[in-house]
């Protein structure tokens, strides 16, 4: 579609007739009873060439919101110009234009020569509902758009089911332990869409989910209406407790837990459910199974789901099933919980028609009004850049933070935190960051942010050792939680800023302690808690902050309705309004009191929950309490991708899973070979993540305490910890580009080989940074696995100098020394020298692995490592090209400067070629050996 100039006349809104109004930065078209959709208004404000800020209501008024995800707009005002052409608004920037219809309202966006983007859903696809919570009026609201059958689509945060896109798939976006939830995707077509909204929001289905007895059931004598539940002693399953039919599998919650028969023990209980489903209507119906606990389910006697998971966390798997109408499909179900508290239950959802299915829909609970960004930009990167301009950009980590971090639950006292990285020293083990999680305040004492004396007697002085003498930052877990009788519960709740409804119900959490949070939405209540925190750690030195329980996780499995109703009320309106944006809000909070504490000392912030601009507190997500098996390992590289490509560049995940089961608890023999491999599996795969961070609960996830060091598993993660500090120059400048042009490290295959196809549905490979592509190994005893090398570019194995075509799926070899990685032609990838930690010298000799075969460059960032000066200009880059050509490698010019910068340094250069293959072996005799003092030189190689 495209429309030549005609002069514009705009006119006031009137009663009756469609009208459209100029704004100082777009338009707003009313629509009159004369339009299909009388009676709504659509908004479109320009943010830049390539940012279209829409907003919609019913009527003919726009309420006055400010965002919590949206930074304001300081740029100069953006130039746009407007149009007129019978049945259409126009609005057009220099990269772009918008259609907005007179009849319908409907916004079609095109690019410069009139090929559509993005479309809303033909007629407009808007939909708002009046809804009333806490006695004011709200909007229920859905926005559709329609999407192209080859369109792929990434992003909305992170998610658990292997999935990086989401074409035709459906998400429910709310926090919960091991979902972050970022209402941005973006798209292959090179747009993304940004949902200003902080209620519970479902993209694709709108419909709950039903219990199981909305189809046609029957037991396993096929006796029409229930299922055949028959409840065992685990132990003795000869043993009936019960046996029952039963019409639904609905124990999902605390509440649920009642209705389990009498006389049957979840702690020492096993329960199967057998029989047969029909479907009232063929379609392609999708099921969603939950549990905790060991799970399988069957249908037609093929395994579906095969699952353990911890019994406070239930997980929840969902999978397709065609059907047809008439014919049965066999059911079941084996179950063994794991605790007094274990979860299960199977439901499902109707089928949509394709048509409905493939639209893009954006449904939220309650809202002021419809609200969404559109972003375009030339490829992925400038979309996502888009992304930052209207939430933030992401500030410079501290270097440190990309080193590795040594966590458990928990050290219990100050001398074995310190005795766990003396041994790290004296090992000459890698290391940069011990994490000390919960519980180091006196039992009963959650929420005053106390060291308990008895267990850590003198903190300032540990923290002084751990900085002065080995040379090691230090992380601590702080909550939003406050225990009855604490002190600064005491002052909280005078001071009206506690949410009461659990301490009402008088419930008491794992510990046995009656507890809330606090209302981050509350700007004096996140400075107080500051000052908390302030007073009694960051004054003693604690150097980053892990702010956990963050969705908030005022008491775990209870219905949806129930957690929203205890965090209210904010202090901004009802939680179903505010409920996603909990963490977004206490990390402002902590950001912001750092930053005035402190302002020459980078923050850096840990929080298990996510929210749209979580990236401009300086924080980053982990994947939250995931279990330790093999498929939570692989689920973790589709988790990370797609949290990655929602906008937020810093994820990490708990290396080895936070739970795991008992067999491993004192593992011998098989179980415990098996624990050494997938945690050998694990931290090769971590060492190619944003942060590197190990995590869990017992067996101790230690480097030394998972193998001895003579045993190879533990050779091979010392190999991985000392690679991830070779790579520090190649690291480091990644998180430069971030911070300078909005770059993401972790990348899914789409973002550089979109023209590829291949490429779009690839969830277990991964780029790190432009060069690397990981293939981590997710598969007990495999020695080998699957890899697609992308058509666009040849590609070398990063170990052996082996190059290999590209367009074709390769066997790679996978010992257990290594897993997969290949390096794209035209790649420099610099390395420095072996370090201990990131502070512990400059890089220099720095060697730069050359892989010919076609031109390439790379850009060497480097600052001060701890501080602000970086947003000063204290920063230098040294651009690095390789020419193909004439087989030159080029050093520019070096630009900036910083205190501390090394005038002159060394490069090692190293060139690998189809014909030469070369390890990766830092012993190798270079091609050449430079010395650089910030002046230009070109070198042939």
């Amino acid at each position: 579609m495209f429309f030549t100039a005609f002069l514009v006349v705009f006119l006031l809104p009137s009663c009756n007739k469609t009208s459209v109004r100029e704004l100082k930065d777009g338009i707003i078209v009313y629509l009159g009873k004369d339009a299909i959709n009388s009676n709504q208004s659509v908004r479109l404000q320009v943010v830049n060439d390539k940012i279209i800020h829409v907003t919609s209501v019913p009527g003919k008024s726009f309420p006055e919101v400010k965002s919590l995800m949206a930074v304001e707009n300081t740029a100069a005002k953006p130039s746009f110009r407007l149009e007129n052409v019978k049945g259409y608004a126009v609005l057009h920037t220099n990269s772009m234009y918008a259609i907005v219809s007179l009849r319908t309202g409907e916004v079609i966006f095109n690019d410069k020569d009139g090929k559509i983007i993005l479309a809303e859903k033909q007629g407009g696809g808007k939909e708002f509902n009046p809804v009333t919570i806490q006695g004011k009026q709200y909007l229920q609201i859905r926005q559709q758009f329609e999407s192209p059958m080859n369109e792929a689509l990434y992003g909305l945060g992170a998610n658990q089911n292997s999935i990086t896109n989401l074409k035709g798939k459906d998400a429910d976006l709310y926090e919960y332990n091991t979902l972050a939830t970022v209402p941005f995707f973006v798209s292959n077509r090179n747009y993304g869409l940004l949902w200003d909204n902080y209620s519970r929001t479902k993209f694709g289905d709108v419909n709950e989910y039903k219990e199981i007895s909305g189809l046609r059931i029957s037991n396993k004598d096929s006796v029409a209406g229930s299922l055949t539940a028959t409840y065992y002693m685990r132990n003795d399953k000869s043993k009936v407790v019960a046996s029952r039919d039963e019409k639904e599998i609905s124990y999902q919650f605390i509440p649920d837990l009642v209705k389990f028969p009498q006389g049957y023990s979840l702690v020492d209980g096993f329960v199967t459910w057998e029989g047969y489903i029909e479907a009232p209507a063929s379609g392609t119906y999708k099921f969603m199974f939950t549990s905790a606990g060991y799970a399988k389910l069957w249908i037609d006697g093929n395994l579906v789901i095969d699952r353990w998971r911890q019994c406070w966390n239930p997980s929840s798997n969902r999978f397709d099933l065609p059907m047809e109408s008439g014919k049965k499909h066999s059911l079941k179900i084996e179950w063994t919980p794991d605790g007094a508290e274990s979860f299960i239950a199977l439901k499902y959802l109707d089928p949509l028609t394709d048509a409905e299915q493939n639209r893009i829909s954006f449904s939220s609970e309650v809202a002021d009004q419809i609200d969404y960004y559109f972003i375009s930009g030339k490829n992925m990167d400038e979309v996502i850049s888009g992304y930052r301009t209207v939430t933030g950009k992401a500030p410079m980590m501290p270097k440190w933070v990309m080193g590795f971090w040594q966590s458990r639950q928990r050290y219990k006292t100050q001398d074995e935190l310190l005795s766990v990285v003396r041994e790290y020293r004296n090992r000459q083990i890698p290391l940069d960051n011990i994490v000390l999680d919960w519980q180091y305040w006196p039992v009963d004492k959650w929420g005053d942010h106390d060291f308990d004396p008895a267990r850590f007697s003198d903190p300032e002085g540990m923290i002084k050792e751990l900085h002065d003498q080995l040379h090691t930052n230090i992380m601590i877990s702080v909550w939003a939680k406050y225990y009855v009788g604490t002190e600064n519960y005491d002052h909280m709740n005078a001071k009206g800023w506690l949410y009461k409804l659990n301490i009402e119900k008088n419930r008491k959490d794992w510990m046995g302690y009656v507890s809330t949070f606090y209302d981050a939405y509350n700007a004096e209540a996140r400075e107080d808690f500051w000052n908390q925190i302030n007073t009694k750690l960051f004054s003693k030195g604690v150097d980053a902050w892990w702010l956990d329980a963050t969705e908030p996780d005022i008491c775990s499995n209870v219905p949806m309705d129930e957690r929203k109703a205890l965090m209210n009320p904010t202090a901004l309106g009802p939680s179903d309004k505010y409920f996603n944006a909990f963490s977004l809000m206490q990390s402002k909070g902590v950001y912001e009191g750092q930053i005035k504490a402190s302002p020459d000392q980078r923050v850096f912030i840990l929080t298990r929950s996510a929210f749209a601009g979580l990236q401009r507190f300086s924080a980053a997500n982990w994947s939250g309490d995931i279990a330790a098996r093999w498929h939570d390992m692989k689920q973790q590289i589709a988790c990370g991708v797609s949290f990655s490509m929602s906008g937020i560049p810093y994820w990490t995940m708990d290396i080895g899973g936070f739970s795991v089961e008992a067999r491993y608890m004192d593992a011998k023999g098989a179980d415990l070979d098996e624990w050494k491999e997938q945690m050998t599996r694990w931290y090769q795969f971590g060492a190619f993540c944003p942060l590197f961070r190990s995590h869990g609960e017992y067996p101790f996830r230690e480097i030394y305490n998972v193998a001895p060091e003579t045993d190879p598993v533990y050779k091979t993660i010392l190999a991985y910890d000392k690679l991830r500090y070779r790579l520090m120059p190649y690291i480091y400048s990644l998180a430069g580009e971030t911070w300078l042009n909005d770059y993401t490290i972790m990348r899914g295959m789409v973002m550089d080989f979109g023209a590829d196809k291949a490429v779009n549905n690839i969830n277990d490979q991964f780029m790190f940074g432009p060069s690397l592509l990981i293939n981590p190994v997710t598969e007990y005893k495999a020695r080998s696995r699957s890899v697609y090398l992308p058509n666009t570019c040849g590609w070398y194995d990063l170990f052996t100098g082996t190059h290999f075509n590209g367009g074709q799926t390769v066997v790679a070899n996978a010992p257990i020394e290594n897993i997969p990685v290949f390096v794209r032609d035209g790649s420099i990838i610099p390395f420095g020298p072996e370090i201990q930690y990131t502070s512990e010298k400059p890089a220099d000799p720095v060697t730069l692995f050359v892989y010919t075969g076609a031109d390439g460059s790379f850009s060497l960032y480097e600052d001060e490592g701890t501080n602000n000066n970086y947003l000063k200009g204290a920063y230098s880059l040294i651009n690095i090209s390789y020419s193909e050509a004439d087989r030159s490698l080029t050093l520019a010019a070096r630009q900036g400067k910083y205190d501390g910068m090394p005038e002159s340094r060394t490069f090692r250069i190293i060139v690998v070629s189809k014909d030469k293959p070369a390890a990766l072996d830092f012993n190798l005799i270079p091609a050449k050996e430079v010395v650089y003092n910030g002046t230009e030189q070109k070198i042939t190689l």
